[in-house]
Formats: C-alpha cells, structure tokens, sequence
C-alpha cells in the first residue's frame, strides 16, 4: 500500500512564515501600540481637557494637586481624607493599593484600633460615631472623597480650628455632597479637597 510522501518544511517556506509573522508584528505595534493610543489621546484631549490632563486643579496660577487623588491633610482646620496604604507613606499615585489584609489580620487590627484612637484625640468635641472609612484605607489608597458622615464628624474640630460654629461648616459640608451616580450607583460622597478649597474661599472649578 503507498503512503503519501512526508511533507518537510522548506527553507523557502520558513523564511516566508517568519516574514509574515514580522510584517504582522510590525503593523500591529504600529497600528495598537502606536496610531491608537495617539488618537484615543487626541480625542480624549479634544473631549474632556480637564480629566484627560489630570484633574489637575490651579489656585493663584499654580498647580496644587489633583481632584481624583487623595492626599494627606493634617492640619486641625481642614477635613481629612481616609488612610492610605499606597506607597511607602501612603497617598502615592505611582503605587495605589491597599493593605490586602483580612479581617482577622491582627496587624490590621491594631492599625484600626490606632486610628481610632488618634481620631477620639484629634476630635474630642465630635458627637457621632466615628464612620468606618476614616479607619479603613480604600482599595486604591488614593481615594480622593469621603462619606459625607466621615466629613459631619470632624466639623466640631475645623470648627474651632476656624472659629467658625458648627453649623457654617456642617453647611458648608452639606452644599458639597454629590449623591449616587445616576441616581442608582454607589454612595454619597464628598470630595476633601473640594471641603478644604471651599474653606478657604477657593471653589473647586
């Protein structure tokens, strides 16, 4: 019985092989790795400036910091945001992240437990229960808003910071809440920078 003759790749078929595995690898660098980013950019650009570039926020012609990144505040008179564990020491844009620890993790544990403890001490006058996000760090660690109930529980402190009563504050809280995202989607919030800015009488634009 005959047997059909073993086919063996030739040089002239391998060669061809590999240059049409180059010529693809070229255009598709040039076509995804190349022309789309540039043209996502330069439409992002075009469309949404402000988020494109940053969020970034000016005051007096200088730049400050960013409305989509947390930072640290820690100074009486101005609100401050939730823990951060991104980067060496925290709030760092280069190495979001969070803790990664349980709940059973005694070293989370004690990390709570201290935070409480420094919130009752810088917040003697507040009347509420400490709310759980000023405990806890966010998933990104650069999380740039707070529950509006983490932002009622230190307005006793700015307060007397600014000598201001409680009320002006706590309005000035309430007039910066942004509510779900269509109505539907996650919770309310309010963003520290924006509290902070509107203190000083710089509305976030």
């Amino acid at each position: 019985m005959a047997t059909a003759p073993e086919l063996a790749p030739t040089r002239d078929n391998t060669l061809n092989h590999l240059g049409t595995a180059a010529l693809y690898t070229i255009v598709s660098v040039i076509l995804l790795g190349i022309v789309y980013p540039l043209v996502m950019s330069g439409l992002a650009l075009a469309i949404f400036p402000k988020q494109a570039g940053g969020s970034m926020v000016t005051v007096g012609g200088k730049t400050v910091a960013s409305d989509i990144i947390g930072q640290l505040w820690t100074k009486p008179q101005y609100f401050q945001g939730r823990p951060s564990a991104a980067g060496k020491n925290g709030y760092d844009p280069t190495a979001t992240g969070g803790t990664n620890l349980g709940p059973t993790s005694k070293k989370l544990i004690d990390a709570t437990r201290d935070a409480i403890q420094a919130l009752q001490k810088a917040n003697p006058d507040a009347t509420v229960p400490i709310p759980m996000d000023l405990v806890t760090s966010s998933a990104s660690g650069i999380d740039p808003d707070i529950s509006p109930e983490a932002a009622y529980y230190q307005t006793p402190r700015i307060a007397k910071a600014r000598r201001m009563s409680v009320a002006a504050v706590n309005a000035v809280v309430a007039s910066h809440v942004h509510g779900r995202e269509l109505g539907f989607l996650g919770e309310p919030r309010v963003n520290v920078l924006e509290l902070n800015l509107a203190l000083e009488g710089t509305p976030l634009k």
